[in-house]
């Protein structure tokens, strides 16, 4: 009987400690891992929410970038971080395609990750570099078309947004380009510019500031509608891709078994930097939105992150070159 009474008032004890420590939390710098490259989008998204989100927790959200194989390395390492809300992830799409990218990774997909909160959501733009021979957009899709491997299209590694958007290009033009692999946005960016590359997918946020300086050429937006921030880019579908439409978000998780309360703070202090003018009026600026409000639930992304895994798998079938 005392053995029992024992054990009751162990799980008692731990258990107040854990929502006391709830409670408590953050007594300490968090760790925001960025799974890319230092100055692609997923970066800027996460140091503009994650300013925001230190002063209502009262602690610093540090943000550091552990690029490399599509962004699963990253992931590896919060889904391997103790659950105390310490280490977080600010993902994409890539996140859930990657569970069919790369069939042997270390954790689950589907299960080793506690969502927090979905963040921002966007198209991409289609790109060539300025000196490029199409007029228009349909001259270019048509080029695309008929070129097949002699169009070089760049992107930012194996399960980057920008691979995925090729991929789907190559499905909806059924042919071929010659894909180009980068460590990252910025490096693939860089030689478009600098014309060793034809063409790349690229997210509106990192887009249009090089849009606006003149260094690369716009084409199309990979979403349904037009973009406001580019209003005179046609879409994909307008193109003729009937159905056409990619469009990228941003999501907040930490590793599962982080304490229910945990997970509600730091959702709490999300909805402070997505309700902030100044962030929405950034993101605006740079064609990106906030979901309704309410979509922004840890319950909300955890079914639309399950939901994008399936569609994923579906989509690339298993693999993609």
């Amino acid at each position: 009987m005392q053995y029992f009474l024992r054990v009751i008032a162990t799980a008692a004890a731990t258990l107040t400690a854990g929502i006391a420590t709830a409670q408590d939390y953050p007594e300490r710098p968090v760790n925001l891992v960025v799974p890319f490259a230092a100055g692609g989008p997923s970066d800027a998204i996460a140091r503009l929410v994650g300013q925001s989100m230190s002063g209502t927790l009262g602690q610093q959200l540090v943000v550091e970038s552990v690029g490399g194989a599509g962004g699963t390395l990253g992931a590896a390492r919060v889904a391997r971080s103790d659950p105390d809300g310490y280490t977080l992830l600010i993902a994409h799409v890539s996140l859930a395609a990657g569970a069919t990218l790369y069939p042997n990774l270390t954790y689950d997909t589907a299960t080793a990750f506690a969502p927090i909160g979905l963040i921002n959501q966007g198209p991409m733009v289609l790109l060539t570099r300025k000196d490029f021979d199409a007029p228009d957009a349909a001259t270019l899709i048509q080029k695309m078309k008929e070129s097949g491997e002699e169009i070089s299209v760049g992107h930012a590694g194996v399960g980057s947004n920008s691979h995925l958007c090729a991929v789907l290009l190559q499905k909806a033009m059924d042919t071929k380009f010659t894909l180009a692999a980068y460590q990252g946005t910025g490096p693939a960016m860089n030689d478009l510019m600098a014309g060793a590359i034809d063409v790349m997918c690229d997210q509106s946020t990192t887009s249009i500031p090089q849009l606006e300086g003149g260094t690369v050429k716009g084409h199309a937006v990979t979403s349904a509608d037009r973009m406001e921030a580019l209003k005179d880019l046609p879409t994909l579908q307008e193109l003729g891709l009937d159905g056409f439409d990619f469009t990228i978000w941003h999501g907040l998780y930490a590793p599962v078994g982080t304490p229910p309360q945990v997970v509600d703070k730091l959702n709490a202090a999300l909805q402070v930097a997505l309700d902030d003018q100044k962030i929405l009026d950034r993101f605006a600026a740079v064609g990106t939105s906030t979901f309704p409000a309410d979509q922004r639930s840890p319950a909300a992304h955890d079914a639309k992150f399950q939901a994008e895994i399936k569609t994923w798998q579906q989509a690339l079938g298993g693999k993609a070159e």
